[in-house]
């Protein structure tokens, strides 16, 4: 039988004049997008056209949400309280969904964005807030590392849970992605990214920056929209997973 998996991307980061990525040119490659909600990029009217060429594309929405860190695009740590992140998260999700449905979609799940997606793996207080604000949101499935407290949390409360990898992201040994400051931390070859995305889909292993094969199950594959040449990666990673045999489609 053959394999299936996920392709998604992180789109509407735009910020007003400033412009990031090329929403309109990935998405006809992706099954799924994370789309930022304001709190660490995309302004209303990138939320609404993003939106709305996701919805044209049959692509399905996610809530990418951040810490409250538009300077440092939520890449750094916030030493938010529960109640803090909760309410921040559970606007978030609210905000871009009302954005969605005016356009003809909804959102369909949560993904943490930069620091609060890495500190989502170890930090059991931000994690139960980002979990929390799903549930309050409607019970909405949550997408994250796999063996992460995030995901643990989110199974134990009864919440779909989608693992995910990276296939233009550096991983450590333990499975973790390497800090963006670190050598080999962003992967732009593009026949290195289709080898990780058909390792992974196939044989459920990556390979580690210092050459470990590491195990890991994923249900969606992340390829970053700010990576240089996205929209010819992500065509690359569709044909070569296709190739491979596995199917790209939403979970």
């Amino acid at each position: 039988m053959a394999e299936r998996i996920d392709l998604n991307a992180d789109l509407g980061e735009s910020f007003g004049r400033w412009q990031l990525g090329d929403d309109a040119g990935l998405l006809p490659f992706l099954t799924s997008a994370n789309i930022a909600c304001g709190f660490h990029a995309g302004d209303p009217a990138t939320l609404v056209r993003t939106c709305s060429i996701a919805v044209e594309h049959s692509v399905r929405i996610g809530a990418q949400v951040a810490y409250r860190d538009l300077a440092g695009f939520g890449r750094r740590f916030v030493d938010a309280s529960y109640e803090e992140l909760f309410a921040d998260v559970l606007y978030q999700i609210g905000a871009l969904d009302g954005i969605a449905r005016s356009q003809g979609g909804r959102v369909a799940y949560v993904k943490p964005h930069g620091a609060l997606y890495n500190t989502a793996v170890h930090h059991e207080t931000h994690a139960r807030a980002v979990v929390d604000a799903a549930i309050a949101a409607g019970g909405l499935p949550v997408m994250g590392l796999p063996g992460s407290r995030l995901l643990t949390f989110a199974a134990a409360a009864g919440l779909t849970c989608y693992a995910e990898a990276f296939v233009d992201r550096g991983y450590a040994a333990d499975g973790t992605l390497v800090p963006r400051s670190a050598k080999g931390a962003v992967i732009t070859h593009t026949l290195e990214v289709c080898d990780r995305a058909t390792s992974i889909a196939v044989d459920h292993r990556v390979r580690s920056i210092t050459g470990e094969m590491v195990p890991i199950e994923a249900d969606s594959l992340c390829l970053h929209g700010d990576t240089a040449g996205a929209v010819d990666l992500a065509h690359a990673v569709r044909d070569a997973l296709q190739a491979a045999g596995v199917r790209v489609a939403a979970p």
